[in-house]
């Protein structure tokens, strides 16, 4: 960041008084630019013993599926942007079961949460991000050109759970090193 957002002066970085975090101060004016994590959400849309997944059509991962999940806007609650994601991947309509899975990512400052979601009905198609939308049963999931772990986790959390039945709310911290391996 070089200029304030509020004026259009320069921006430097220090430490502002009561704080303990290098920030973006305005120079002039002297408001604090806050960088804050961003928020992924997302659905696992499943019908019957099977789960929704979308072949990216963007970077990054581009040609791997995945899970429609997307950024979440201003003014929308999670639910309301893992609907609207599912919609604009796949094209398709879903009902919220309940929040599934939560992944805190520091190393890149995101936080992911997907919902179970009832697949509706079977009228999807692949959205403008996405060159293919499919229905897929765990033996046939294409467990190598899955986009992000995330996603690997959520589906194998998804499967294990489904035998018993129950779902509990899954949360992991996902800490990774310099070098961008994960740390037990």
């Amino acid at each position: 960041m070089k200029y304030c957002s509020q004026c259009g002066k320069p921006v430097s970085q220090k430490v502002p008084e009561g704080d303990n975090r290098l920030r973006y101060v305005c120079d002039e004016c002297e408001h604090i630019h806050y960088q804050n994590p961003r928020i992924i959400a997302g659905c696992l849309p499943i019908l019957e013993e099977k789960v929704l997944l979308c072949k990216r059509a963007i970077e990054p991962r581009a040609g791997y599926w995945t899970l429609p999940a997307g950024f979440l806007e201003n003014g929308e609650t999670t639910a309301m942007g893992a609907l609207r994601e599912t919609r604009e991947e796949a094209n398709a309509n879903v009902e919220i079961i309940d929040i599934y899975t939560m992944f805190s990512l520091p190393h890149i400052s995101q936080v992911y949460l997907f919902y179970r979601a009832r697949l509706i009905d079977t009228d999807f198609s692949a959205g403008v991000e996405s060159t293919d939308v499919r229905l897929f049963s765990e033996h046939e999931i294409p467990w190598d050109q899955l986009a992000f772990p995330v996603i690997t986790q959520t589906l194998r959390h998804f499967f294990s759970d489904r035998g018993s039945d129950t779902f509990p709310v899954r949360s992991l911290d996902i800490i990774v090193d310099r070098n961008r391996k994960p740390l037990a």
